[in-house]
């Protein structure tokens, strides 16, 4: 059965750094996010928004920033003291899933990652005889994609 329709694509990448000076520093956190949208053909429609956040731990203290694209959205999630960061990207214009974790990997020196990538958006017709065939394959398919990895 054909997909009604979908709306894009959703990286969601955590990860360790080798130190924490980059993902602590909220001038790169800036720089990161004002510049990787270009480079991954995507269009910055205002400058990155990022704040710093104190917790009363400092375990729980980072930096958080985003970027309106006119494809949709990235946003991070600093935590210096454990060296770890989380990053999404959003965009319903298809891009290079393994450029953009290569790029992540590169510019916050990663030692240790995960991802996800998701389609989204995906629509069913209202009638439910017409949409069970469709959530059938898409099962199928997430079944297939567990055996494989």
């Amino acid at each position: 059965m054909e997909k009604i329709l979908e709306v894009g694509m959703h990286l969601i990448l955590d990860g360790y750094c080798q130190d924490s000076l980059i993902i602590g520093n909220l001038s790169e956190v800036h720089k990161f996010l004002d510049k990787f949208p270009e480079e991954m053909g995507m269009t910055k429609v205002l400058p990155p928004y990022v704040f710093q956040y104190q917790s009363s731990s400092p375990r729980d203290s980072g930096i958080s920033g985003i970027v309106i694209i006119a494809e949709s959205h990235i946003s991070i999630h600093t935590f210096p003291a454990q060296n770890y960061l989380s990053v999404d990207i959003f965009s319903c214009k298809p891009f290079d899933a393994e450029e953009a974790i290569q790029r992540l990997t590169d510019y916050f020196n990663l030692v240790e990652y995960s991802h996800q990538l998701f389609d989204r958006g995906i629509e069913y017709p209202s009638d439910l005889n017409l949409s069970l065939p469709l959530v059938i394959e898409e099962r199928l398919k997430n079944l297939e994609k567990m055996v494989h990895t």
